[in-house]
């Protein structure tokens, strides 16, 4: 199996959707949007990543598409909202590497205890925007093939991030893996628009491997 800088790039795509909060979800109205962004990794050329929100009769869709050079990937996620719980229904994943790849999927019974990394995104960002949890919080989700995974996470005090997509207040999440504490990532959440990524950043041994960037925004009915 071929080792380009662009596998790694999904491998980040991945790690940009895996967190998810204990404890009660905080209630905000979700908007549909269509969000572009830029991945700049230490030592490959850019890639560039779309994530779409989007209201399909009862229940929501979540899905985002990385693509560079040689390589694709794409999740897609399907919950329901009922006040401050979100429950996953569906989600399906697949890389592609030259030609070569796999295709994943969780079923609604597999996805009873612990949620995919879709709807964990869009639930974090929720509880982001509430201020719940500033200090450290360990959460579990579930990856792509349905392995539990745990990290620990704190919601820091917000800023404002001048972005080709605009100005924007954020609040920032910071995480890390108890394994691993070399590697952090930061992201930047709306405050108002649930599930929507402003920005990341993914550090190893201190230094900033990768950055992700949102580069235009759509919002309103799909």
């Amino acid at each position: 199996m071929p080792t380009l800088h662009v596998s790694a790039r999904l491998a980040l795509l991945a790690m940009l959707l895996v967190l998810l909060p204990t404890g009660p979800a905080f209630a905000s109205e979700p908007v549909p949007f269509a969000a572009r962004y830029r991945l700049e990794v230490r030592g490959g050329p850019d890639a560039t990543i779309d994530h779409r929100l989007a209201r399909e009769g009862h229940h929501w869709l979540s899905a985002m598409r990385g693509t560079a050079a040689l390589a694709r990937g794409e999740e897609r996620s399907r919950f329901v909202i009922a006040g401050d719980d979100v429950q996953p229904l569906y989600y399906a994943s697949g890389y592609s590497l030259l030609g070569m790849g796999q295709r994943y999927r969780l079923t609604p019974d597999a996805l009873r205890e612990r949620p995919d990394r879709l709807t964990a995104l869009f639930t974090l960002s929720r509880r982001a925007a509430a201020g719940a949890c500033t200090d450290t919080c360990r959460l579990a989700y579930q990856d792509h093939r349905g392995d539990e995974e745990t990290l620990e996470y704190r919601i820091l005090a917000r800023e404002r991030l001048s972005l080709p997509a605009g100005d924007f207040e954020t609040v920032p999440v910071e995480a890390t893996h108890p394994d691993k504490p070399d590697r952090r990532l930061v992201l930047h959440f709306h405050p108002e628009l649930p599930g929507l990524l402003l920005a990341a950043d993914y550090y190893r041994k201190g230094e900033r491997r990768s950055r992700l960037t949102l580069i235009a925004l759509d919002t309103g009915p799909p």
